[in-house]
């Protein structure tokens, strides 16, 4: 059974929840993936820099200059912040975006009713071949979401679906979990006893039509259910901290 964990920026932003988690996912027997976001730390650099951020449905629009922090962001500085502590815990890492190796490529989004997204990349190809090869060696890879073209273009690509894919590539012997600063899905934002412990796809069309569910949110779970479709054994949203607790995600 491989894990393919993935864990959000803002946990990787604060030193203190970055150990933390770290050091659990090193305790994690047997072969693993971890892939990263890091949008957190790019909305700040962006500022920084004075580059105006646009998010759609969370989803981030990526101009050119948007395009440049978020490669140096998440290829750069996290990746290799994750790698050099996981290689301090007895993890052999290695870091890589879908352009190292060429194992996951994307096109550029289309225009699509009028919302032109930029630099994004949607998944066409992943070569689930090469994460095994490195596994098999003995290496966790360590993934950031940078996809790129045919064209030979660099594309921001959401980190949620970077990891649902890169659980589908690796199926059907493979559990996907997705970590957060949050117990999993919550009725109340900001009320931890209100965790939804299960979703199916009925429930999810009734949280989304009652607002509970939005933002950020709505592109993991749709990420969740596509993992299930293609033959991921089980999927769940949690804390960085309860890798073994959540909401669980399945179709019934």
């Amino acid at each position: 059974m491989i894990q393919v964990i993935k864990i959000g920026g803002g946990i990787l932003e604060n030193e203190a929840s970055r150990e933390i988690f770290l050091r659990q996912f090193a305790a994690l027997q047997g072969p693993k993936v971890l892939v990263h976001g890091g949008g957190r730390l790019a909305t700040t650099m962006a500022q920084r820099l004075g580059v105006a951020q646009q998010m759609i449905d969370g989803r981030r629009v990526t101009d050119k200059e948007t395009l440049d922090i978020v490669t140096m962001v998440y290829g750069g500085l996290v990746n290799k912040q994750v790698v050099t502590l996981l290689q301090t815990m007895g993890v052999n890492a290695i870091g890589l975006t879908g352009a190292d190796g060429g194992w996951m490529r994307s096109v550029k989004r289309p225009i699509k009713n009028g919302i032109d997204y930029g630099f994004v990349g949607d998944v066409t190809q992943v070569k689930g071949n090469h994460l095994h090869m490195l596994i098999d060696n003995g290496l966790t890879p360590v993934i950031a979401p940078i996809t790129y073209s045919e064209e030979g273009l660099l594309l921001n690509t959401n980190a949620d679906t970077v990891a649902s894919e890169t659980a589908i590539s690796l199926a059907p012997e493979v559990q996907l979990t997705f970590c957060f600063e949050k117990a999993g899905v919550l009725r109340d934002a900001d009320d931890e006893s209100t965790l939804i412990p299960c979703i199916t796809r009925e429930s999810y069309k009734q949280l989304l039509a009652d607002g509970i569910v939005s933002g950020g949110m709505i592109p993991k779970i749709d990420n969740a259910f596509a993992a299930i479709e293609h033959g991921v054994q089980s999927v769940r949203i949690t804390h960085a901290n309860n890798l073994q607790g959540g909401t669980i995600i399945q179709e019934k």
